[in-house]
């Protein structure tokens, strides 16, 4: 483990040293650029009169600035000697690569555990404002480096003469907007590179770039939430006496009412939830959350939000500016009445700190430790001192006069173990402990001293430990997997494995009379007794979720990731109908127009086809070595797509309801890795966006690529999911490098678009999309990037997925 992390440690640094160097070139870059400016400025200003009237400028071709009437001679091309990203041959501008797949454009960045902080550049004496400069960071999700954005139009050094002088022009950061009437298209620059969209024939008159585009009538309500953190937090699942199940997942906080079948949800952290504590009320509850970022990009401190369950309102907010990285622990006291409240962060020393929650007061601090901090509860019955445990250490803390003094847990003649994983109290007031070695260990009440073992009570590590209502001692185990209870002399009463599918117990709390519940790194979450018998109740993904598929019929929708699980779900029962797991990581899918079959699209370049009823294996095929992105059936199922990183884009004939398969070919011409693709109404044509934002059109059954725009301009698209387009260049949000958004669907009446974007935001907008900076309605609930999107067949719900915080998000249209 410690290896791990040195080498990840090393690739962060290495990251960082990336993007200082890119961020110097862009820098250098932006230099250039207002050196460009200054010399058109200085040359306006020395040939002002002249210039007027001559008519003989209109043949050299105008640079971006004299489109927008400002500048009477061309500027000299940006130096050729810094490209901000690797240039091949024909000059066409790619994305810098990095090692291994690249699961969407934005490339190695969307490789992060979480979203990281997204901060603002601001360059001084630029007549061009750049918009935000945000990165993800690989290794350290909360790193406040910032992405190295490119500056607006110059970076390809081309200059353009398709516009008129008199067109109008927006300028946004990165993003330049421009509008040609005589030849019907508007030209949005990402990252330097034009991307030239043509509007239908019937609004190249009509169309005016500056109008401004209306919110859409419909909203978003969060109605469900599929999954459970469980694979890297603990103790984070309780019983409300409301019957409800609390957890969380991504920054949301679910109640779940099994028998009722309802949730509901604490939305109010902005980013991951890690730790969650219930008061002894059993009301009030306190979750604490990472390090965030508000909507402008600024970093959000990490925070303790304590809330009502019932009216689900905010009641205090703890330790903004305090806390540094992540809260990963807190408890409420027990014996005065549950009024203070402490915390560990998951800063170098671990701080542990104790707090008045009503007042929002810190009432003492302390290092708690150099090495990880696995869980920190107050004694019971003596509100003064606190226990933590975790890597090489069990500490016992005493509150006195605003100061915490600790005694460490003596281990004498027993082997001191390398992590004290877990810790309970019993009635007595004694503390128990659950260790790596296997072991569970009493601690006398009051004492450092070790008064009971139970040697190999588990093999390997007990993650949990819960002391039930009527004195059992419930204990769970990692690597056996087995749920042990135990009576009041620690003598065993009954043992129990969990099937090996659910994964190890990670978290046991109390249930309904003899019930319990279980939660296991694998991210389920378990109901049954301690002679066993378990339903999971709720589950969800184990690695990076990207593939999302609806069913054309039914309300049920698909999903599948790098965790080589593919499961179909129904959106009314929000149950599993079944699940699959196959040999290669998942990274999309796409269901045939019956409904009958739906193919999976691996990371490898095999995919398959599998019975939408059975779950069977229909066919596999493979093509190519590297990631397939996208799966895509013609309307008339004739026909699928296959979308590669290798740039090309395969065709396959179908037949026989969607059993048969024949390849026709592949369309090759993208100079960089296939995005998104979308089928025209009659099935004869394609549209694909690639990862160095260009839009092409195919004829697939010839694999022919067409260039005539006149033959393409009016076509009418069966789905909308590619990203560029006239339709939809309205969504790209201020300061885009062209890689910020992930996922894009219109629903089915073709009123609403909606998209899922690199800061965990599901945005609603009106459809069409095409004014320039369209307004939408924004929904947070993911913590990761949003990788897909997708209206259910009746467009009543809507389907999001989050990329490292593998959940799943229901949202009902209204």
């Amino acid at each position: 483990m410690e290896v791990t992390d040195r080498i990840a440690s090393l690739e962060q640094r290495v990251q960082m040293q990336e993007d200082e160097l890119q961020l110097l070139k862009s820098a250098l870059a932006d230099v250039v650029r207002r050196l460009n400016i200054s010399e058109e400025q200085q040359a306006m200003q020395n040939r002002k009169g002249p210039t007027k009237d001559q008519p003989s400028t209109k043949k050299t071709a105008p640079s971006e600035a004299a489109r927008s009437g400002n500048v009477s001679k061309p500027a000299r091309p940006l130096m050729p000697t810094l490209p901000l990203r690797p240039v091949v041959n024909n000059g066409t501008v790619l994305p810098k690569k990095t090692s291994g797949s690249l699961p969407s454009p934005s490339g190695a960045r969307k490789d992060t555990s979480s979203p990281a902080n997204k901060s603002t550049v601001k360059r001084a004496g630029s007549t061009e404002r750049v918009g935000p400069m945000r990165r993800e960071s690989p290794g350290d999700p909360k790193s406040s480096r910032t992405r190295t954005g490119s500056t607006s139009s110059n970076c390809s050094g081309k200059k353009t003469s398709e516009s008129k002088p008199k067109d109008p022009v927006f300028s946004a950061g990165k993003r330049r907007v421009t509008h040609c009437k005589e030849e019907g298209y508007v030209k949005m620059f990402l990252r330097g590179r034009p991307v030239t969209m043509y509007m239908p024939k019937d609004q190249v008159e009509s169309y005016n770039l500056e109008a401004k585009a209306d919110l859409p009538a419909k909203k978003l309500k969060l109605d469900w939430v599929y999954g459970y953190r469980g694979r890297d937090c603990r103790s984070n699942l309780y019983l409300l006496p409301t019957g409800e199940t609390v957890y969380f997942i991504a920054s949301v906080v679910v109640l779940y009412n099994v028998e009722e079948q309802l949730q509901r949800h604490y939305t109010g952290h902005n980013d991951d939830v890690k730790c969650l504590a219930v008061h002894p009320d059993k009301i009030t509850i306190a979750t604490g959350q990472v390090a965030g970022t508000s909507p402008d990009g600024k970093q959000l401190c990490p925070h303790v939000r304590v809330w009502d369950s019932v009216s689900l309102n905010t009641l205090h907010v703890l330790g903004m500016g305090f806390f540094d990285r992540a809260v990963t622990c807190i408890a409420f006291s027990k014996s005065n009445g549950g009024s203070n409240l402490c915390a560990v962060d998951d800063s170098n020393d671990h701080v542990l700190s104790v707090w008045d929650w009503q007042k929002e007061e810190r009432l003492a601090e302390v290092k708690c430790s150099n090495e990880a901090v696995f869980a920190a509860d107050f004694h019971p019955t003596d509100t003064n001192i606190i226990v933590t445990c975790g890597k090489s250490h069990l500490y016992f803390w005493t509150l006195e006069s605003g100061s915490l003094v600790k005694k460490q847990g003596l281990f004498e003649k027993q082997e001191k173990p390398k992590f004290v994983l877990c810790v309970t109290f019993s009635e007595n007031g004694d503390t128990i402990t659950g260790d790596s070695s296997g072991n569970i260990l009493v601690w006398g009440k009051g004492t450092n001293r070790i008064s009971c073992a139970i040697q190999g009570a588990h093999e390997g590590g007990i993650f949990a430990l819960c002391m039930l209502r009527n004195g059992t001692l419930v204990s769970g185990g990692g690597k056996d997997r087995k749920l042990v209870s135990w009576d009041g002399n620690y003598q065993k009463i009954q043992e129990v494995e969990i099937p090996e599918s659910y994964g190890p117990v990670r978290t046991v709390a109390e249930s309904k009379g003899e019930c319990v519940l279980i939660g296991t790194t694998r991210n389920y979450v378990l109901q049954g007794t301690l002679y066993g018998e378990f339903n999971p109740i709720t589950q969800g993904h184990t690695d990076e979720l990207w593939g999302l598929a609806v069913h054309p019929s039914k309300p049920q929708f698909l999903t599948c990731g790098h965790d080589k699980h593919i499961t179909l779900w129904d959106s009314s029962s929000h149950h599993p109908v079944w699940s699959k797991t196959i040999e290669d990581a998942a990274q999309s899918a796409g269901f045939h127009s019956s409904g009958a079959v739906v193919a999976i699209g691996t990371q490898t370049g095999r995919w398959l086809v599998l019975d939408t009823e059975t779950k069977d294996l229909v066919t596999v095929h493979t093509d190519g070595s590297e990631q397939l992105s996208v799966m895509r059936y013609s309307p008339d199922g004739h026909f699928l797509a296959i979308g590669s990183h290798d740039n090309y884009i395969y065709i396959y004939g179908v037949s026989d309801n969607g059993r048969k398969y024949s390849r026709v070919g592949k369309c090759s011409g993208h100079s960089s890795f296939i995005t998104h693709l979308d089928w025209s109404v009659d099935s004869q044509y394609l549209m694909s966006n690639s990862g160095d934002y260009e839009i092409l059109y195919w004829i697939p059954s010839a694999c022919k690529q067409v260039v005539s725009v006149e033959a393409t301009r009016d076509i009418e698209w069966a789905s909308c999911t590619c990203t560029l387009g006239f339709q939809v260049f309205g969504l790209w949000p201020e300061g885009s490098d062209g890689t910020d958004i992930n996922g894009v669907c219109r629903s089915h009446e073709k009123k609403l678009l909606v998209t899922g974007d690199d800061f965990g935001k599901v945005h609603l907008f009106s459809y069409p999309c095409s004014q320039f900076r369209a307004p939408s309605h924004i929904y947070g609930g993911h913590s990761s990037h949003v990788t897909n999107v997708n209206f259910l067949h009746d467009d009543s719900y809507l389907i999001s997925t989050g990329g490292k915080d593998m959940s799943i998000m229901q949202w009902r249209v209204v």
